[in-house]
């Protein structure tokens, strides 16, 4: 089966370069394969009663399928060049911005109209964040909550289904190169296609990496993100989270002088679980629905941590101290503030007897026998730096859920067009390590499909 353009990957690069396509160019044949389900078949086991933690479904429904690993998330696009990747590097700052807007104009479009845009501009809360050693990153973000974010994709799913060749539960194999285009290949067929745009997301890092040795694509290490996720009761975090929704604060530790961040900021959310590559880790949801929120908030407190030599592989030690907290807490553990800073583990009589309630159903442990020192002694400096602007923070029974892990791919080797050293086949999203937000990677997705298509006229 032969196609003009061949997309590997659903989530948000993968849709937006075929919905810009279909757009800017009907006639085009346009195919995309995916290793997870359609959309309305993506749902989790886990309902908190029968079943209480993750049992290693294939593949998994949060990070798999249609919208990719974001299609649950809580639905922040972050339009700012300050986080969120470094697309700007390749395309510059201004066409960078100009592209998220343009993404938030679809999504608005789309089901995310009466949702509502933040913002930190002349925001007060700025200062208070100078005075005590914090900085809060510029960013205007559209919340659309999970359920609204699930609304729009659906919408943008029944606009492209009649339009584009969708191939779901099928996942590529093998990418070679052809003397007029490339063929991939599944268990089942194999498809060419003249261009081939791979957007594989985060979950995919590993078969990205195969890939680029295959195809002898340089890459180079990127770094991973490790942390855990605070719960807490959303009071504690209302002047920040009703004024910006999410504050992006960064806080560099006096010991270390390491860098400890927030990150996934979910006013009146839930904790949730994630599997990726079969190793279970910790994120949060929110809601736009008023019937669906709860009275925690949470957010991640992440370190990021970079290696060169001898040791290379930043996923490698992520992966190893989750592999860590899975082995000693049969999956996510959650340990109490207190009981960290007293240096013993939590047990589940004090967790009933705290004011937070859990929102995820976690072992009791301690994380001081998972995460490294020096992490840990980053987060705790982190938590008591935040409660100085937000007191409670530093609470008792603020939760800790651990452990968060972002895992980036590694950089691939790409030029200003997001091209790789071979002619026609491009890398975007998170799979290419250049982005790392549903923003930037909305944004790569609408890039590469216009610059394909004004390649094609200039020839």
């Amino acid at each position: 089966m032969k196609y003009d353009v061949i997309i590997i990957g659903a989530g948000p690069g993968g849709i937006f370069s075929a919905y810009e396509m279909t757009k800017l160019d009907p006639s085009k044949k346009i195919a995309v394969f995916e290793a997870g389900n359609v959309l309305e078949k993506r749902k989790c086991p886990i309902d908190g009663v029968k079943v209480k933690s993750c049992v290693g479904c294939e593949p998994c429904a949060i990070m798999r399928g249609f919208g990719g690993a974001g299609a649950f998330s809580d639905g922040k696009y972050n339009i700012t060049n300050d986080f969120g990747g470094t697309l700007h590097e390749y395309i510059g700052r201004e066409k960078a911005t100009e592209l998220m807007e343009y993404v938030d104009e679809i999504n608005c479009t789309h089901g995310g109209a009466g949702t509502k845009m933040y913002s930190t501009a002349d925001s007060g809360f700025k200062k208070k964040c100078m005075q005590n050693k914090l900085k809060l990153l510029d960013a205007r973000v559209r919340h659309l909550g999970t359920d609204i974010n699930y609304i729009v994709l659906g919408n943008i799913y029944d606009e492209l289904k009649d339009k584009v060749d969708f191939f779901f539960r099928t996942k590529i194999e093998k990418i070679e190169k052809l003397d007029d285009g490339y063929r991939v290949e599944s268990a089942d067929d194999s498809y060419e296609g003249k261009t081939c745009i791979i957007s594989v997301g985060r979950s995919g890092s590993k078969w990205m990496e195969n890939v680029c040795t295959d195809l002898d694509i340089s890459t180079k290490s990127n770094r991973v993100d490790l942390g855990v996720r605070v719960e807490l009761p959303a009071v504690i975090f209302e002047d920040i989270t009703d004024e910006l929704y999410e504050g992006k604060i960064v806080y560099r530790t006096e010991k270390f002088e390491d860098k400890v961040r927030t990150f996934c900021m979910n006013p009146n959310g839930i904790v949730v679980t994630e599997n990726t590559n079969g190793i279970v880790t910790v994120n949060g949801h929110s809601f736009e629905d008023e019937g669906k929120k709860t009275e925690n908030t949470n957010f991640a407190l992440l370190v990021a941590k970079h290696f060169s030599e001898p040791f290379k592989d930043s996923n490698e030690y992520g992966e190893s101290i989750a592999r860590l907290s899975n082995m000693l807490g049969g999956g996510v553990i959650v340990q109490r503030f207190g009981d960290l800073e007293r240096g013993r583990r939590s047990v589940q009589k004090r967790l009933d007897e705290g004011n937070v309630r859990p929102t995820l159903q976690a072992t009791p442990g301690d994380l001081s026998l998972v995460l490294p020192k020096r992490l840990l002694d980053g987060i705790i400096e982190m938590i008591y730096a935040l409660d100085k602007i937000a007191p409670g923070v530093a609470n008792d029974d603020t939760l800790l859920y651990g452990v968060e892990v972002k895992f980036y791919n590694m950089e691939v080797a790409l030029d200003s067009d997001l091209m790789t050293c071979h002619d026609g086949l491009y890398v975007i999203g998170d799979g290419s390590g250049v982005t790392h937000s549903l923003s930037h990677a909305s944004a790569s997705g609408v890039y590469v499909a216009r610059r394909i298509l004004e390649k094609e006229r200039e020839q």
